[in-house]
């Protein structure tokens, strides 16, 4: 069998999230599908990670074990023939027999995107949260550092969550402002994410902006002493997984 991963982009609009469900349209479903008809048979895909509902991806992951080997430029304009417009499969590689698109993920890359402007820009509003409030950006940068290194993130993940270690590791908590195009956004990259946990991080941050929670506050809930400081979780279609970092893999 030949293990094989692909990397995807989609708008994650018209989908409820990545994986697979039985009686609603998602990414994984789509690509299957497609999968099926280039293999001549179902093949199932281990995506890197779930994105929710209306979550979007430049960078997703997701590998297979197919029967025969298919060149790897050829591939994804096989794919890409078949799916519908808002799901693009941008590469594709053969991997070692061992590799897990999920299990050997050593980085992930999340965006969060906000809109500045005073009303709603009507082309940004499926892939940004509008908040036209004023925000402290100097506490909101105060806020995004406390976030940087190893911590237990039990109160930064959505109920529900079955996941019992809740350790992780963000390298990276970065904003960057565009005055052009009045959007704020804030890039996490980490070792790995809870469940919702980028979107509870930046309603923490928004709060702090806001004037509306206190940094020793956040300082709080990062030690488990002071869950309610966390979020509220902001929408999902401000989200997008940027990408998905690998070891011995052209990234």
């Amino acid at each position: 069998m030949i293990n094989t991963l692909i990397r995807i982009s989609y708008d994650g609009t018209n989908y409820s999230g990545f994986q697979i469900q039985d009686n609603a349209p998602t990414v994984q479903g789509e690509l299957e599908r497609a999968l099926a008809v280039v293999y001549k048979q179902h093949l199932r895909i281990c995506g890197s990670g779930r994105t929710d509902a209306g979550v979007h991806a430049r960078g997703q992951a997701a590998s297979y074990r197919a029967p025969f080997r298919i060149d790897e430029e050829k591939l994804p304009h096989a794919l890409n023939a078949l799916l519908p417009p808002d799901i693009v499969v941008t590469g594709a590689v053969e991997v070692a027999d061992d590799f897990h698109a999920r299990f050997s993920a050593r980085r992930k890359v999340y965006s969060y995107t906000i809109d500045r402007a005073a009303y709603p820009q009507v082309m940004k509003r499926l892939y940004s949260f509008h908040l036209p409030d004023a925000l402290d950006m100097k506490a909101i940068e105060k806020a995004a550092d406390l976030f940087t290194g190893t911590h237990d993130f039990k109160a930064f993940r959505a109920a529900g969550s079955l996941m019992t270690e809740t350790t992780r590791t963000l390298y990276r908590v970065q904003l960057k402002e565009k005055p052009a195009e009045q959007l704020l956004a804030i890039y996490y990259e980490g070792s790995g994410f809870l469940y919702r946990m980028a979107r509870l991080i930046t309603g923490t941050i928004i709060r702090v902006g806001l004037g509306r929670l206190e940094l020793t506050d956040v300082e709080a809930a990062l030690d488990g002493k002071n869950s309610e400081a966390a979020g509220p979780t902001v929408p999902a279609y401000g989200l997008c997984l940027e990408k998905v970092h690998y070891d011995n893999l052209v990234q």
